[in-house]
């Protein structure tokens, strides 16, 4: 069997914070992340996901070695992240999607001749590698671009070829397509699954984005106010919870509520009939399935599809654990 890519034993991280003011001043622990146990095998693909403040940003700080465990052990690619922090560098790429690693004046093409030359990449070798991911991101009409001048779209498929420059063995990814519209979404999905199948990369996303797991991801580990609370396959996750995705079609003409469209409850129907709201398991059917019913019965002039928000999956679990 394979040594994991990564690997923890009851991590852990705490904080002190100040209360209070003058002499009513006091000092507090905080518990960010709580006895974590994980081990990721070579080319798995791992969602990471909880509500805000659940300890996820904590966790990535440690297996990159940006922040010291308070007790517990962490090892990544083999290496302590803190004590071989340069060592772990050439084998991590990292995505934070509200951060940049990129030079914001420059044109991106000198970015990434500068990424090459930190990650100590031959001229050549640097070359063909950002020329197969300036392909498979549409980069190239770009690269001469400043930074500052691209689009939100344009900037997180040049982040992700700079987190993938030198071929990392593992890519974190943290809120990825946070920001982006349903083109740019799926266009990162779509590279991330071809790079996984090409390379075996390993991958661990955190995200608030359902859509992004279900895409991406095979296994999904939720935490909760640091501690982990489900570690599993996604089709054990939705058998757990039993989470509904949402249809909301607006019809062209008012229609009697649909309350007959196979595997779906008619969650909604306004007063003119011409909004109707469906949900389903996506167990049972999917959404082209239900949107393929309602066409047959009515012309369909714009849809909605909502995902279940993370925060409602933790509260499912608890309430599946009887906690």
């Amino acid at each position: 069997m394979n040594e994991p890519i990564i690997s923890t034993h009851e991590l852990t991280r705490e904080f002190t914070r100040t209360i209070g003011r003058g002499r009513s001043r006091s000092r507090e622990t905080v518990t960010a992340v709580a006895r974590l146990n994980l081990r990721i095998a070579p080319g798995e693909a791992i969602g990471y996901i909880g509500a805000n403040g659940a300890g996820k940003s904590t966790t990535i700080k440690m297996l990159t070695g940006i922040l010291t465990p308070t007790s517990g052990t962490v090892r990544v690619c083999g290496l302590d992240p803190v004590r071989q922090r340069k060592d772990l560098a050439r084998h991590i790429g990292v995505v934070f999607g509200q951060r940049s690693q990129l030079w914001w004046d420059l044109p991106l093409r000198d970015s990434f001749e500068i990424l090459g030359a930190i990650h100590r990449i031959g001229a050549q070798q640097c070359a063909r590698r950002l020329g197969e991911l300036a392909d498979r991101l549409q980069l190239r009409d770009f690269l001469d671009t400043p930074v500052r001048q691209l689009s939100l779209g344009q900037r997180m498929r040049a982040e992700l070829a700079a987190a993938l420059l030198h071929q990392p063995r593992i890519v974190i990814l943290d809120e990825p397509t946070i920001g982006l519209d349903v083109v740019s979404k799926e266009r990162l999905r779509q590279f991330l699954s071809q790079e996984r199948a090409d390379h075996g990369t390993t991958l661990l996303l955190t995200t608030h984005d359902m859509g992004d797991i279900e895409r991406l991801c095979d296994r999904v580990v939720v935490v909760d106010r640091g501690r982990c609370v489900h570690d599993g396959a996604l089709t054990d996750l939705a058998a757990l919870v039993q989470t509904q995705r949402i249809l909301v079609v607006d019809l062209a003409q008012p229609q009697a509520p649909m309350t007959d469209i196979p595997n779906t409850r008619l969650a909604d129907c306004d007063e003119t009939g011409v909004r109707q709201t469906f949900a389903f398991s996506p167990a049972a059917t999917t959404a082209a399935e239900v949107l393929a019913a309602v066409s047959a019965r009515a012309e369909v002039r714009d849809l909605t599809i909502e995902e279940p928000s993370i925060e409602s999956i933790v509260r499912r679990i608890y309430e599946a654990q009887g906690v």
